[in-house]
């Protein structure tokens, strides 16, 4: 983690990485903690007056979502080529 990420004060950033940065858009896997639990979150930035907003941010919390949410993106991934 090199810089800090502009998210809720009430969570609290285990880890993260970055997909992309621009000067005006930002991308991040993030682990978070929230009230105790934790969850990985795809956040995406906007900056806007010189400062990063939020813009999107989607939220998962256990495994098994993850793998839901993974079998039905692939269905489509293969539509890509």
């Amino acid at each position: 983690m090199s810089e800090e990420l502009p998210v809720s004060e009430k969570l609290k950033v285990l880890n993260y990485v970055s997909l992309y940065k621009t000067e005006k858009w930002w991308s991040a896997v993030v682990l978070l903690e929230s009230f105790g639990r934790k969850q990985v979150a795809l956040y995406v930035w906007l900056k806007k007056s010189g400062k990063w907003k939020r813009n999107q941010k989607f939220t998962i919390h256990n495994k098994a979502e993850w793998n839901k949410i993974k079998e039905l993106v692939e269905r489509y991934i293969e539509q890509l080529s």
